[in-house]
């Protein structure tokens, strides 16, 4: 039987899990504010600006949790937290620039306010700042982990710009992405949480496991977000990744399963016209029930998730652990 959480999950479910770690998530803060320092002004703002932005620090409160969970009773997984929303943060600074993206958590985006050039180099700054903290850890297996995962997510980034605009990608290479870009930073989260702790590698590769699932969990409920939630909710422009031609999973499978008419609306959307028919497209994707079907997709990759705990010891970390996966098919429900 898949673990289950046994914290709940109400309104402010986030709230509940972040509680297990509250002596940790100040410190993390205050590493991110300390190694954001920089002589060069630009740098400050821009930095600041987007680490300051409102997210939710999901992947840094996974390394604090897990860390925990694997019973680790140092401090270098606050500094390996800090880490990981560096890296996660340069990658959105890039992913703007790339998609052309105007507001992000509600927020202009970075590049809207200082333009590509800056955003980009900062960007750069945040994932070499990474890799000194990775240094000053001195723990090459997590230095190794994490450099396997820049690289992958930046694989990530190509296949996605190759698929865009192509009509016909495969569920097949949807995942492909969503894995790279999103999952695999997940996954060397809770990894090298694991190598601090000094943990089997039976732990250590469950919770590889529950990474990957969870990071696909999450970005399938947010694919699936970009035709259901409000603008205001999403934290960004609805249809924005039709706008940039992304074939996501909704897409796909509407198109695999829609008729002659929607195929054809579909095919042209991701092609060529982007959101100008947004409300057509929209209900070729209710029609086909292609947000149940993502949304099916996503509870299993959940379920998975949970059922990787299952070597953990028993804890309130492992609790969090089971309900971040409750959490993340849950967040548009």
């Amino acid at each position: 039987m898949p673990q289950t959480s046994k914290i709940a999950l109400p309104a402010n479910q986030l709230e509940e899990i972040r509680g297990v770690v509250t002596e940790d998530l100040p410190r993390v803060d205050q590493v991110i504010r300390d190694r954001l320092q920089s002589d060069v002004a630009l740098i400050d703002q821009v930095s600041h600006y987007i680490v300051n932005s409102g997210g939710k620090r999901l992947r840094p409160l996974l390394v604090l949790i897990a860390a925990r969970a694997c019973e680790y009773r140092g401090h270098r997984h606050v500094e390996a937290a800090a880490i990981i929303e560096f890296i996660h943060t340069a990658t959105l600074l890039h992913d703007d620039v790339v998609d052309a993206s105007a507001l992000r958590r509600g927020q202009d985006t970075a590049n809207t306010v200082w333009g590509n050039q800056a955003s980009v180099l900062v960007g750069d700054f945040l994932y070499s700042r990474a890799f000194q903290m990775m240094v000053d850890i001195g723990e090459m297996r997590i230095m190794a982990v994490l450099a396997d995962a820049t690289n992958t997510i930046a694989e990530g980034e190509v296949l996605q710009l190759h698929n865009c605009h192509d009509a016909d990608t495969t569920e097949e290479r949807y995942l492909q992405v969503i894995y790279r870009k999103t999952a695999k930073l997940f996954e060397a989260g809770v990894r090298i949480a694991a190598i601090l702790a000094g943990r089997s590698s039976e732990i250590e590769l469950a919770l590889v496991e529950y990474g990957k699932r969870l990071g696909n969990a999450f970005q399938l409920v947010d694919d699936a977000l970009d035709y259901s939630a409000s603008a205001e909710a999403l934290g960004k422009n609805i249809g924005d990744d039709l706008a940039e031609g992304k074939p996501t999973l909704p897409l796909i499978y509407a198109m695999n399963k829609g008729n002659d008419e929607q195929r054809a609306l579909i095919r042209d959307a991701i092609e060529r016209t982007g959101r100008s028919r947004i409300r057509e497209i929209n209900e070729a994707i209710e029609s086909t029930q292609a947000l149940e079907y993502t949304a099916r997709f996503a509870h299993r990759e959940s379920a998975a998730a949970l059922a990787a705990l299952a070597p953990l010891p028993g804890s309130k970390y492992k609790d969090a652990l089971a309900a971040l996966a409750e959490f993340a098919v849950k967040r548009g429900a």
